[in-house]
């Protein structure tokens, strides 16, 4: 069924339909955020609406959208600040010092509940050089906000769509030369930023049996309090930080110290979900005054071999429902 033959706009949904799901992974990409990402993605489908009447299939249907979702996404870019993790945003903090007020403003990268929206295993194609998990990782996700946006644009069309370069002059309106220098200095900058090794290698080389027993270890030490057992689970490097507010805190001996005085003064339960295709949990703290847990965090964990090297807990409680997750555990 060509464009040019949708009527109405139920034909324009199911033409369209098969595609949602990783545009909207793009969007993010692009973003930073789940919210942000289904807002462009809304845009970018009402915008290629708009214009089916032009699309005379010069370019396959799935490369018309990406070109729409992604200058959709270019336009929102222009309108806000960057979007990043609170390691990237200030120096570590003093554990023994009060916390903060959370920043209001949006400049965190969001979790994205990958339960709820699906991700494949694999390559979108043959030229792609990052796998479908691989790249809405937090720290890749983390990387790309330290690009230009046309940078930006170009590095995930090429090294995570596998789009050409000749395609993303086209899509970028720009030249295949200017493609090549901007993906060039991409690449550098991203590399940089990167570990060593991605999540998912990390993950397949400590198998899946040994990961499950990791989580499930962690679980049960947050949620009987025990400092000690979170602590002896994390590398000597380790990190935890809590958007929105902007202190993170640096190595074992700072967030032994945060712990008792932070999250673990109050009694907390876990649910194991997958966000960012890593590790992660829906977290509830205990309220006396109410007798019940409430929605409290979506908590992710990195891991370099066995230990556990980041954790990051987005205090956004109004992403639960998209992760799946109940109001009360």
């Amino acid at each position: 069924m060509s464009a040019t033959a949708v009527v109405d706009e139920d034909a324009y949904r199911r033409l369209i339909e098969g595609h949602r799901r990783e545009l909207h992974a793009h969007c993010y990409r692009m973003l930073g955020s789940a919210q942000d990402a289904e807002d462009a993605l809304q845009e970018a489908l009402l915008r290629a609406w708009r214009a089916l009447p032009n699309f005379e299939g010069r370019s396959s249907l799935r490369g018309w959208l990406y070109k729409i979702a992604t200058n959709t996404c270019l336009t929102a870019l222009e309108r806000r600040p960057k979007r990043v993790v609170p390691i990237d945003y200030a120096p570590s903090a003093d554990p023994m010092a009060t916390v903060g007020e959370p920043l209001v403003e949006s400049v965190w990268v969001e979790p994205y509940p990958d339960e709820r929206l699906g991700l494949e295993d694999g390559f979108a194609a043959p030229e792609a050089r990052y796998d479908q998990r691989e790249s809405v990782e937090l720290a890749f996700i983390a990387a790309l906000q330290h690009l230009p946006a046309n940078q930006r644009a170009v590095l995930i069309l090429r090294e995570v769509l596998g789009f050409s370069a000749k395609e993303v002059a086209a899509t970028l309106d720009t030249t295949t030369a200017s493609v090549n220098s901007a993906m060039q200095r991409a690449r550098a900058t991203v590399d940089e930023k990167l570990p060593d090794q991605t999540q998912q290698a990390t993950l397949r080389a400590v198998g899946d049996e040994r990961v499950r027993e990791l989580v499930e270890s962690y679980v049960d030490a947050w949620e009987r309090g025990d400092v000690d057992a979170v602590v002896a689970m994390l590398a000597e490097d380790a990190s935890f930080s809590m958007p929105p507010n902007a202190e993170w805190f640096a190595g074992r001996d700072a967030i032994r110290a945060f712990l008792p005085r932070g999250p673990l003064s109050i009694r907390r339960r876990f649910i194991p979900i997958h966000a960012n295709a890593q590790p992660a949990f829906g977290t509830y703290r205990w309220v006396e005054d109410e007798g019940r847990f409430v929605p409290n965090a979506i908590h992710i964990i990195s891991f370099r071999g066995e230990a556990i090297c980041d954790a990051t807990c987005f205090l956004t409680p109004a992403v639960f429902p998209a992760s799946g997750l109940p109001d009360e555990p």
